[in-house]
């Protein structure tokens, strides 16, 4: 009686123990897998700008070079005229004479989006005759932070740029050191740090650039007037074109 209870007992226990083992045989194993997920996101995106058109533009057929000005957060917000207070957008005010397209735009208050900044190029070079190897960057304080990504997101758009009291990546140097760029800093800036500055023409340096850095050694975080008053900026742009070697 015994024997009979036990036979068929054995035989279901080796049956599972079978099953089990083909299942985990074709189980795959228990560990992470890499996967890639690609799908096209149309964004709409809106901002505002002030243009600056220079003189003799609308009776002239040709191409002129442009600079697209990133402002600080205190300029932040929903009325564009903020953006007049400092840089590139002031300068214009009294300097009509600036043979540049000038493009302002402003920021809601959340920093710089580099692609949106992006498809503001797009529209601009479509609407306007840019000279699309003159087109230069530049901005102040978190305009200088956006002016470094900006960059670093797309390098090939660009002629020459010029980061104001900003800070980057060190890790973009590798996309930027092809750039020509001249960096502006005071010395005793309470709000960014000198250090922000330097450790990206550091790293630009150990890459191969060629970057220059202007310390203003007594200046605090205002480095911009300086910089925006000096004829030697502009003509530093226009010494330059996307592609050539530099001089």
């Amino acid at each position: 009686m015994r024997s009979r209870t036990t036979l068929p007992l054995a035989l279901m226990a080796a049956l599972l123990a079978s099953t089990s083992s083909l299942r985990a045989a074709d189980d795959p194993p228990r560990v992470q897998q890499e996967k890639t997920f690609e799908k096209e996101v149309i964004t709409r995106v809106k901002m505002d700008y002030l243009l600056f058109l220079p003189e003799g533009y609308e009776k002239s057929d040709k191409d002129y070079p442009l600079i697209l000005f990133l402002h600080g957060a205190g300029e932040s917000g929903t009325d564009v005229n903020r953006v007049k207070k400092h840089g590139m957008a002031k300068v214009v005010e009294t300097k009509k004479d600036l043979p540049f397209i000038v493009v302002s735009p402003q920021s809601p208050g959340r920093g710089w989006n580099p692609e949106t900044l992006n498809a503001l190029l797009d529209r601009i070079i479509l609407d306007y005759r840019v000279d699309r190897d003159r087109v230069y960057l530049t901005g102040l304080s978190m305009g200088g932070y956006g002016t470094w990504s900006l960059a670093a997101a797309h390098p090939e758009r660009f002629a020459a740029i010029a980061p104001i009291c900003g800070g980057g990546n060190p890790r973009d140097a590798e996309k930027l050191k092809a750039l020509p760029i001249w960096v502006f800093h005071g010395a005793k800036d309470p709000t960014v740090p000198l250090a922000r500055s330097q450790e990206m023409v550091d790293a630009l340096k150990q890459a191969g650039s060629d970057v220059k850095l202007t310390v203003y050694p007594d200046a605090v975080h205002d480095s911009w007037t300086q910089t925006y008053d000096n004829p030697e900026l502009f003509a530093w742009f226009l010494a330059h074109k996307r592609g050539e070697a530099r001089p």
